[in-house]
C-alpha cells in the first residue's frame, strides 16, 4: 500500500451516514458527489447505495433541489450562461428532464441582461468601433462564459446597430 491510500479514512456504513448527513446538510449535493466521496471512505457499493437510498428518504439529498441551487447561484453568482451550466449539470450527472426543469430558474430578460451587462464591462462605449479581431476575442470570452452563439450574435448586432 502506498502513502497515499495509508492516509485515506475508512467508515463505517453508519459513521458514513452520519457524516453525509452533515455533508449534505451544509450545502445542496449531487448524487454523484455524494456516491464518489462515500467510495472514498472504502465503502462497498451496496452500502453506498443504501446511504443515498436512506439520505434520498430523509430530504437529505435531492436532485433536483440541487440541480435548481446550482443553476441558480452559477447564473447570478458567476454569471455563467446556459451551454457552461449544462455541461457542468451533465458533467454531476444530472438527467436531462431534471436539467431542463433547473434551467426554468433562469429569467430570460435577466439572462439578456447579463449577457448585456458582460459584454459592456469588457467593450465600454466602443461597441462599434471594434476591430474583427476584438469582436472575436469577444466571442470567444462570451462563449467561455456559456452562452450560445446566436445570442451573442444577436446582442452584438443590436449594440452595432
Amino acid at each position: 500500500m502506498d502513502e497515499f491510500e495509508g492516509n485515506k479514512k475508512k467508515y463505517t456504513p453508519k459513521q458514513a451516514k452520519l457524516k453525509m448527513e452533515s455533508f449534505c446538510a451544509y450545502q445542496e449535493r449531487a448524487q454523484q458527489e455524494v456516491r464518489d466521496k462515500l467510495y472514498t471512505w472504502g465503502l462497498h457499493s451496496e452500502d453506498v447505495e443504501n446511504i443515498i437510498a436512506e439520505l434520498i428518504t430523509e430530504n437529505f439529498l435531492n436532485e433536483e433541489r440541487f440541480a435548481k441551487a446550482f443553476v441558480r447561484g452559477k447564473f447570478r453568482i458567476k454569471k455563467w450562461g446556459k451551454v457552461k451550466i449544462i455541461q457542468h449539470l451533465k458533467a454531476k450527472r444530472i438527467s436531462s428532464p431534471l436539467i431542463k426543469i433547473a434551467l426554468r430558474e433562469i429569467d430570460l430578460d435577466e439572462y439578456e441582461e447579463n449577457l448585456d451587462t458582460l459584454i459592456q464591462k469588457k467593450i465600454g462605449s466602443q461597441a462599434d468601433s471594434l476591430s474583427l479581431s476584438e469582436k472575436a476575442k469577444l466571442m470567444r470570452y462570451l462563449q467561455s462564459k456559456g452562452y450560445e452563439n446566436d445570442l451573442i450574435f444577436q446582442r452584438l448586432n443590436r449594440k452595432n446597430s
